[in-house]
């Protein structure tokens, strides 16, 4: 979703180290090396040259160049510890460039041998972001947006003190929008179809599963719509004074308030029920009709969120 690409501190070697390959291979480098060429020079020299060519690479963005450097020292030198630094930076170099399949592969190597290695968090948060990186519109199959809340999740459990869990909770939350969203868009479609029934369904799905997320207002409003468009009226005076309670200055309060007055349902002035209005059954006793919850009118600030069904 975002293209905010997060920082990792690389390890370099000293300035000196760094500039003996790059001196020495002047004529080398403007000659333009094949890359079987790169992997034969690449195999005579150590493991902290080749990484430090590699970090040059992606410093220049040559991030196929830079990959080809990692992937060198890890079949070269597998056991070095510059083989661990390689496969936690051919994973960020694939994520650079999109390349998310390809950096989570690397990511899980990295993992699963290195559990208690230093970069273990980042790498976790990498791999988190990887997959959040990739989820689509909410008109689309949510599947990613399910792996991400996964991988941020995990991120959260394992680190929860640090830096990348307070970003992976923030993004968790963008994640739940994002999936109460994609009910929202499947509830519009079916009560547009004049499918009420699984219309419903998603919107309680929103209010039930989703309760923080930016979509619940307009999620009662359709239901309040709904129900008056069925005839239940005493369910649709309810689901407004829920909506009342948590949302009294919001629009989509006030799109259920004027719906109920139009109707008759509640009265334009106090917001109480309309007893003609009412498809509940008269009590035995008096013969009147309940009153049910009131619904008050729009006001221009908001409440505390709690259930009232």
């Amino acid at each position: 979703m975002s293209k905010h690409r997060p920082l990792l501190k690389v390890r370099l070697l000293p300035v000196a180290l760094i500039l003996a390959p790059t001196l020495t291979g002047c004529g080398f480098f403007n000659s333009g090396p094949t890359a079987a060429q790169i992997q034969q020079r690449n195999a005579t020299l150590p493991p902290e040259v080749v990484y430090n060519n590699g970090i040059n690479a992606v410093q220049k963005q040559d991030y196929q160049g830079a990959v080809n450097d990692f992937n060198d020292i890890e079949q070269n030198t597998p056991y070095s510890p510059w083989a661990t630094n390689a496969q936690l930076m051919h994973g960020y170099t694939e994520y650079l460039r999109s390349h998310y399949t390809d950096a989570i592969s690397a990511l899980n190597r990295y993992i699963d041998l290195h559990p208690a290695d230093r970069d273990i968090a980042y790498a976790y948060y990498l791999r988190s972001l990887c997959y959040y990186e990739q989820i689509s519109d909410v008109q689309r199959d949510q599947a990613t947006t399910h792996d991400a809340i996964g991988a941020l999740q995990e991120v959260v459990n394992r680190f929860p003190d640090s830096a990348y869990a307070r970003d992976a909770q923030l993004k968790i939350d963008l994640c739940q929008d994002q999936l109460a969203g994609h009910e929202m868009v499947i509830g519009r479609f079916y009560e547009k179809q004049h499918l009420y029934a699984a219309a419903i369904g998603r919107y309680q799905t929103v209010i039930n599963d989703y309760q923080t997320t930016n979509h619940v207002a307009e999620a009662l409003e359709r239901l309040t719509e709904i129900y008056l468009k069925l005839g239940l009226t005493d369910e649709a005076r309810r689901t407004a004074a829920v909506l009342a309670y948590n949302y009294p200055g919001n629009v989509w309060y006030r799109d259920a308030y004027s719906k109920l007055s139009s109707q008759g349902i509640i009265d334009r002035q106090t917001g109480g029920a309309n007893a003609l209005a009412s498809d509940a059954d008269t009590t035995p006793d008096t013969g009147t009709v309940p009153a049910g919850p009131a619904t008050p009118p729009p006001k221009s600030s908001g409440g505390f969120f709690g259930w009232l069904f």
